[in-house]
């Protein structure tokens, strides 16, 4: 076994891997670039190594400096974890070159199933079903147009290289095709590299179940069995559980068994993922599923395979990469109970999933679940790389248990200082047909309007918030004490674009009202129990209510997080000094949504636009947002060019209104 390895990643895959080596006793290098220099993964490490700038090109996709940093540190493996450079061929083979072992599959592997097209042809000549569609090697946009009418709409343009949904556009009319496959090409060429694109018939009602499978050295192949994908946002996995539901034992053999038969045809070593796409339009049937591609290496959701078969997985991966054989056979395997596993991203489910970047005051996760996770409270979530924030996940005997286990786990999390889509997954684990196992991958857009919708603050909870932001101190018995008349405060908060004004009145015993400050109203009466700052306990009408709290400053504001009833409310007390910039909140400009790169500028000083005419394509964590003309008019100035990293808030374009 190696007695130290390198791990060419960040974040929370870095630190899951670090866990399991700690574990087995295996000393750790953590690589890190500017913007991580006190990430979590740097901190547990054994030995870190700079390796550049916050970009992924100057950094973390820098395999020449990785490797150099594995010599100098005399590492004898480079694990990859996901992403990055995890799936590049070439790197693996400098890996070799530098008389390094590689934690993962041969290049020859990686090569084999790393471009979509080609893929599909090996697959099926194994006698692996394939999606039908186009994978050659003609990208005229004519071509491509008239195989896609020859397939038939709706269809998918897939960038051959991609991954995560990157480089995917779902066509549904003809007249979409050109503009479509534009941005799918060029959205593969600057993830990936590659402008090549195959398309596919999109299948309807359609579910995405994967099957882990694990090879070793000695042409030992098994699977692991079958991960449920189908919640999905944009591409992205959103949920994902093992066993799949409604899977029957047929089904099930046969897409195991085209997962080995697909691994052992290009002799695969170590964790590896086949992914099928599935008709889930009438029931689960074993001659419904297509081969859609190989994942060469170890996936974001692979705990819940480790759930149910209490394997682990990165050891089996050190293990195999160290020359040992699998230490078991297939019908040694077995499944116990279900498992979840949700996704937590630093992401405005409100404005479109946009992702979000900044500080992250408090994190606070469950001790229901195993939450994988690379931050702590304090932690940046920048533009530079994924939002993730943790990957929650639970297992139980039964579907109903873990899903029960992940509702509870959501509930109790709070994060603060950000936004997230931690009430989206709260609404989605509450789905009815979700919790009836009817799942499919349009699931979330069918019900995407009750999904995202926001709850409005209660008057108990606007109560809670402004006793917290005051921070007033109950234990002490002259709080709130007055010769004559009782204690107040005249609070002003914000919460959602929402104004709160309310008079807090101090009464005996720890009693509070909330006072409308026009009438003198009281809207809610509390008894404060506890207040800590940590948290409050209240009865309001004889009923007892725990609520979670924290408090911390943007600038000169005072914000305030209150989680109660599984639900998250943010409250910020604007710098009365402060102003707003008046060109941005002018209706005739550009904005960026986002911290991110500008990678397109179609606008021309002078030009004359229409409102809805696309002028910037701007990309932030690995996902492009066209930005359109927000009225008729003539540009009058463009504050950006191809290729600027921008924040949040910047004017990119202003256009004077001709009307």
């Amino acid at each position: 076994m190696f007695s130290k390895i390198l791990i060419a990643n960040r974040g929370e895959i870095a630190c899951r891997i670090i866990d399991t080596a700690r574990r087995m006793g295996i000393k750790t290098v953590a690589v890190f670039s500017d913007a991580d220099v006190k990430a979590r993964h740097v901190l547990m490490a054994d030995e870190a190594v700079h390796i550049g700038p916050a970009p992924v090109v100057d950094s973390y996709l820098k395999g020449d400096v990785i490797i150099k940093a594995a010599l100098k540190t005399g590492a004898e493996a480079i694990h990859p974890g996901y992403g990055f450079l995890s799936e590049n061929p070439d790197f693996v083979d400098a890996v070799d070159a530098a008389d390094i072992t590689f934690i993962g599959p041969s290049s020859k592997a990686i090569r084999a199933m790393g471009l979509k097209d080609a893929a599909k042809m090996l697959m099926s000549e194994a006698g692996v079903p394939v999606v039908p569609g186009y994978h050659g090697s003609n990208q005229d946009p004519e071509f491509l147009h008239a195989e896609a009418e020859k397939i038939g709409f709706p269809v998918l343009i897939k960038a051959r290289a991609g991954g995560g949904g990157k480089g995917m556009r779902l066509v549904e009319t003809s007249d979409d095709f050109n503009s479509a496959l534009e941005s799918a090409a060029r959205e593969g060429q600057a993830a990936f590299g590659d402008p090549v694109v195959l398309i596919e018939k999109f299948i309807t009602s359609p579910r995405h179940i994967e099957v882990q499978i694990f090879g070793d050295g000695f042409g030992n192949v098994v699977h692991l069995y079958e991960r449920d994908c189908s919640l999905q946002r944009r591409h992205q996995k959103v949920i994902e559980e093992a066993p799949a539901p409604g899977i029957g034992d047929e089904m099930r053999a046969s897409m195991t068994s085209a997962a080995v038969k697909a691994a052992k045809a290009i002799g695969y070593e170590s964790a590896g993922t086949i992914e099928f796409i599935v008709d889930g339009s009438n029931m689960l049937r074993s001659d419904g599923f297509w081969f859609m591609e190989m994942n060469t290496r170890l996936q974001v959701e692979h705990p819940v395979t480790e759930a149910i078969t209490g394997l682990d997985l990165v050891e089996l991966q050190l293990r195999v990469a160290a020359g040992d054989s699998l230490p078991f056979k297939q019908d040694e395997v077995q499944v116990n109970g279900h498992a979840f596993e949700a996704r937590l991203y630093a992401e405005d489910v409100s404005s479109g999933f946009l992702p979000a970047s900044g500080n992250l005051a408090h994190v606070e996760f469950s001790d229901m679940a195993r939450n994988d996770t690379g931050i702590g409270s304090g932690d940046d979530i920048t533009p530079y790389y994924d939002p993730m924030i943790a990957k929650v996940i639970t297992h139980g005997s039964t579907r109903n248990e873990a899903l029960n286990k992940l509702s509870g786990a959501l509930s109790e999390t709070h994060i603060a200082g950000t936004i997230s889509n931690l009430s989206f997954l709260q609404a989605l684990a509450h789905n009815v047909d979700f919790v009836d196992g009817n799942v499919d991958t349009g699931l979330i857009e069918r019900n995407l309007d009750a999904l995202t919708m926001q709850a409005e603050p209660n008057d108990t909870v606007v109560a809670i918030a402004m006793i917290t932001v005051l921070k007033l101190n109950f234990c002490d018995p002259d709080t709130g004490w007055r010769l004559w008349g009782s204690a107040s405060h005249l609070v002003t908060m914000f919460s959602q674009a929402k104004q709160y004004v309310y008079r807090l009145v101090l009464l005996e015993q720890n009693r509070i009202n909330l006072q409308s400050v026009d009438d003198e109203r009281t809207a809610v009466q509390l008894d404060v129990i506890s207040h800590d700052d940590k948290g409050i306990t209240v009865f309001v009408d004889g009923i007892q209510f725990c609520a979670k709290t924290a408090c911390f400053e943007r600038g000169h504001e005072k914000h305030v997080s209150v989680l109660i009833d599984g639900q998250t409310f943010e409250f910020v007390l604007p710098d009365p000094l402060a102003s707003a910039d008046a060109e941005a909140q002018s209706a005739n400009a550009i904005v960026a949504p986002m911290s991110g790169v500008v990678r397109l500028v179609e606008a021309t000083n002078g030009a004359h636009v229409k409102s809805g005419e696309r002028l910037i394509v701007i990309e932030a964590m690995k996902m492009e947002m066209s930005l359109t003309a927000p009225c008729d008019g003539k540009i009058n100035e463009i504050n950006c060019c191809e290729g600027d990293a921008v924040e949040g808030g910047t004017v990119l374009l202003t256009i004077e209104d001709e009307n």
